[in-house]
């Protein structure tokens, strides 16, 4: 099992030139437990294969898996495992979403004649998949193991009913969930890491929209919508998040809901963003403004990552309540106590190689997402740039987590897109450019004190018509501000050249917005949760 290496080139479907078209025999879903290969698989029966046809895969927008092939006579079977290792994991399951299978050769192809049409199904622990005929090809669909009764709107409103309904039974644990799910990552997963050291007898839960997401050691999965994932939110004493819990959450008497956000604020957020012209502008503000109270009053405390932020929320969410100011958990990892070691660890995740103990420098490119669209943002054109870089530089490519079930990822040589990779943190450590436009990832990366690129060519469009900023970060801005790509290749060049020039922006951006950033912030906030009783 493997995915296809970040190099290779996108592949080139039905050039007019050559059409590959097998015949699909049979084809069958495999749980895996009674096989010899013990891998949940598809299984089909080719006829007509081609000696052009150099390899099968199953592709999907941000996984891939290479096939196993055997000719046998007349036919071919073809073996296609539907667990995938990424980023360095044991083999988990693909992520959720729709899958072609691509016919490589010298001209790929998805095309094939489907012998006995018919849809398959397999509900496996690790995922609920089916597969079928489809223009002309052969899909096959990924979605998290959720059982019959689980599925649907009509199964959530019932089990949405009998969570509000029950009482819960009390558990010593504590639900953890990033970014609705998406991910396990951010200050959630630095607490994790800290309560994991500080309190080992306490269960710790991670919500996953599926299971292709790898949950800490120790740490137990659950599915979003599951039966389990229901009656773990109502049993849990603590619950720790990075974004809203919206409202099929109802909070029991026992519980503690620490709201950690995910990130110090350039842009304006929630209340502070009120203020659209027009009635359907007024009625949007109206609504915004009472879902975000209703939101806030879910919350016990709110964490934030330095003074100026603390203030910030006091406006944006009309917090009343207590504010941690304790720096981020997230950027523990920037300050690890043997970073080559671990740096050597990630890079090797990565795919990137070193060459008598020099390996190529690494630029991260990390925009924010946009309110008028769900793709990553890619304005840089990354593919062309990574090749104007050159050789010696590797690029790469991180969308923000909204993004993650949205697009494909980037392919290309010297890119390797990492929206999918867990920690952003490790990225940040191991990067040695980082090119960002409105981002709160530029404020975690001034710990470093490594060379910032800001790249804003829709900086009038975001500021006056998305969201605004809460201060000049351009004429405060640690490091040069470039609109176009060209710029954007020059200065990542000539980035350390650059850098005495911002010395006493980056200075004053440390002192103000990451003065607590010292390894231990996930340690101060657990003792904080101990302290204030929430596992008594």
């Amino acid at each position: 099992m493997s995915t296809v290496s970040a190099a290779e080139p996108a592949p080139r479907f039905d050039s007019p030139a050559r059409i590959v078209r097998p015949r699909i025999l049979e084809a069958e879903l495999i749980d895996g437990d009674e096989d010899a290969t013990g891998v949940p698989h598809l299984e089909l029966e080719l006829a007509g294969l081609g000696d052009d046809v150099t390899g099968i895969e199953l592709a999907g927008g941000r996984a891939r898996v290479s096939a196993t092939l055997e000719p046998a006579d007349d036919r071919t079977l073809v073996r296609i495992p539907l667990l995938v290792a990424r980023w360095g994991s044991n083999p988990l399951a693909l992520p959720s979403g729709d899958y072609d299978i691509i016919l490589r050769g010298e001209v790929d192809s998805t095309r094939l004649d489907i012998g006995r049409p018919r849809a398959l199904v397999l509900t496996h622990e690790l995922f609920h998949v089916t597969a079928r005929a489809d223009a002309g090809g052969f899909r096959v669909r990924v979605a998290a193991p959720l059982a019959a009764d689980e599925r649907g709107p009509r199964a959530q409103l019932e089990l949405e009913a009998l969570y509000r309904a029950s009482r819960g039974i009390r558990e010593d644990a504590v639900y953890f969930e990033s970014f609705y799910s998406r991910t396990v990552a951010d200050n959630p997963l630095g607490i994790d890491r800290a309560l994991a050291r500080a309190r080992p007898q306490t269960r710790r839960y991670w919500s996953v929209v599926d299971r292709s997401i790898e949950v800490p050691d120790g740490a137990i999965a659950i599915v979003e919508g599951s039966r389990e994932w229901w009656r773990v939110r109502a049993a849990a004493r603590v619950l720790v998040v990075n974004d809203w819990l919206r409202k099929r959450y109802r909070r029991r008497r026992y519980q503690h809901v620490l709201q950690t956000w995910h990130g110090t604020m350039v842009k304006r957020l929630a209340l502070d963003r009120i203020g659209r012209s027009g009635l359907l502008g007024r009625i949007s503000s109206s609504r915004t403004a009472i879902a975000t109270k209703r939101e806030q009053a879910r919350w016990d405390v709110l964490l934030a990552q330095n003074p100026y932020s603390a203030e910030i929320f006091r406006s944006a969410y009309a917090m009343e309540g207590p504010i941690w100011v304790e720096g981020y958990p997230r950027d523990d990892v920037l300050h690890d106590p043997e970073p080559e070691a671990r740096m050597a660890r990630i890079r090797e995740r990565l795919g990137i190689t070193e060459s008598a103990g020099e390996g190529p420098r690494i630029a991260l490119y990390a925009p924010t997402w946009r309110d008028d669209r769900t793709e990553v943002i890619d304005f840089l054109d990354v593919e062309n740039f990574a090749t104007e870089l050159g050789t010696g530089w590797i690029v790469l490519v991180r969308g923000h987590s909204r993004t993650l079930g949205f697009g494909r990822d980037f392919r290309g040589p010297n890119l390797v897109d990492v929206t999918s990779y867990p920690d952003v943190g490790e990225l940040l450590l191991v990067a040695d450019v980082l090119v960002t436009d409105y981002s709160s990832t530029m404020f975690d990366w001034m710990t470093t004190d490594k060379p910032i690129v800001f790249f804003t060519p829709d900086l009038a469009h975001y500021s006056t018509e998305l969201r605004g900023f809460y201060f000049d970060f351009i004429a405060e801005a640690p490091g040069p501000v470039v609109e176009t790509a060209d710029a954007v290749r020059t200065a990542v060049l000539r980035a350390h050249e650059s850098m005495p020039e911002f010395v006493e922006r980056r200075a004053a951006w440390r002192k103000k917005f990451t003065p607590l950033e010292d390894g231990r912030a996930g340690d101060r906030v657990v003792q904080r949760m101990l302290d204030a009783g929430w596992f008594d």
